[in-house]
């Protein structure tokens, strides 16, 4: 993998949600769940997350996640995923999400 610039870096917009909805999403390639994630004064953004290994819905439910926020919607069966959230791929395949370790506020920018 090539370096890049702090400037490319910047142009990455990752931020801070809380899932408010977990829908199973039976017409993905893959096993995954329809999120719907409040970002603040974002918004509630819709993302579309092959999880299904490590989390159950009712865990997702009101966890902090991170997200790109920034990426062009992308089209997954008939949802509308708006952003990224991101997460650790294990061996496995499994994904473990990447959280703040304390409560932060919405729509909040990583760095």
């Amino acid at each position: 993998m090539s370096d890049i610039r702090y400037s490319d870096l910047e142009k990455i917009e990752m931020r801070v949600g809380r899932v408010q909805r977990v829908e199973d999403f039976p017409k993905a390639r893959k096993p995954a769940y329809q999120l719907w994630i409040d970002f603040g004064e974002l918004g509630v953004k819709t993302s579309s997350a092959q999880i299904t290994q490590l989390y159950s819905k009712a865990e997702l439910r009101d966890r902090l996640v991170i997200a790109v926020t920034n990426l062009p919607p992308r089209q997954i069966a008939d949802f509308l995923s708006e952003v990224l959230v991101l997460g650790v791929v294990l061996d496995g395949g499994e994904v473990s999400l990447l959280q703040p370790d304390r409560n932060v506020p919405l729509g909040k920018r990583i760095l």
